[in-house]
Parts: structure tokens; C-alpha cells; sequence
């Protein structure tokens, strides 16, 4: 049991650290804050680097990684796009990146009730994953 939980919640941050570097990279262009565009890139980073550590860990339990569910790509796709498309300000993807890491936080939260067999360090990743989630939230909060 401990092997499938830990295994399911690698592969759900895996599936969503590709998810935040997508959503980032999407709305990086339109950024017009230097500041506000950094954090955002540091974020991206942290996703990254994050990412390519789960892999690692995947790869040693035999498995392969997850992307996200592309019907959720697609809809945060569509939300981004409409709504940066309607009014392309900071504000905007301040609110639409908000959005995203707190729906991430839930799912991460969840998955941790839910797979509670996993190992310490799949834990200790999807915690760290929050913890990335709720950064970026904090520091995006002077921009809403």
C-alpha cells in the first residue's frame, strides 16, 4: 500500500509542478511589472526544480511521470486567456495565477489525506509543493 500511495502522490505534484510552469510561462509575456515578472520566474524555477526532483523519484519506482489532465489544461487555458484577453493588466494575472495556486492547494491537500501511506519524502515534496503554492499567492497579493 505504501508503495501505490507514494507513487500516486509523486505523480500528482509531478502532474502538478508541469501544471504551474505551463500557467506561468503563459501569462510571463503579458507581465508588465519587472518586479512582479521576477517573482513569477522564481516561481517557475522553484516548479522546475521541484519537478525534476519528482522525476527523479518516479524514475527510481519504476514509473513515469504525469501531466496534467488535459481537460483541466484546457480549461485553465481558456480562463487565462479570456480573461487576460479582456483586460491584459497585472491585476489580471495576479488574480488568474491566484486562482491557480489555491485550486492547486486544495488538490495537494487532498491528495495528502487521501494517499496518507505514502512515504516521508513523497510528503515532504507535496508539502513543499504547497508551500511553493502559497509563496507565490503571498507574494502576488500586492499586485491584485
Amino acid at each position: 500500500m505504501e508503495y501505490n500511495d507514494t507513487v500516486k502522490l509523486l505523480k500528482e505534484c509531478d502532474s502538478g509542478t508541469k501544471m504551474a510552469v505551463s500557467s506561468i510561462n503563459e501569462v510571463l509575456d503579458r507581465v508588465h511589472d519587472p518586479a512582479m515578472k521576477d517573482v513569477l520566474i522564481e516561481s517557475k524555477d522553484h516548479h522546475t526544480k521541484l519537478g525534476n526532483e519528482i522525476h527523479t523519484l518516479l524514475t527510481e519506482h519504476g514509473t513515469e511521470d504525469k501531466d496534467p489532465n488535459p481537460m483541466a489544461k484546457g480549461m485553465s487555458w481558456l480562463k487565462t486567456n479570456m480573461k487576460v484577453g479582456l483586460n491584459e493588466s497585472d491585476s489580471t494575472i495576479a488574480d488568474v495565477i491566484t486562482d491557480g495556486c489555491n485550486m492547486g492547494v486544495k488538490s495537494l491537500n487532498k491528495y495528502l489525506n487521501e494517499y496518507q501511506a505514502a512515504d516521508h519524502t513523497s510528503k515532504d515534496i507535496c508539502k513543499r509543493l504547497v508551500s511553493i503554492e502559497e509563496e507565490l499567492c503571498k507574494d502576488l497579493k500586492d499586485y491584485l
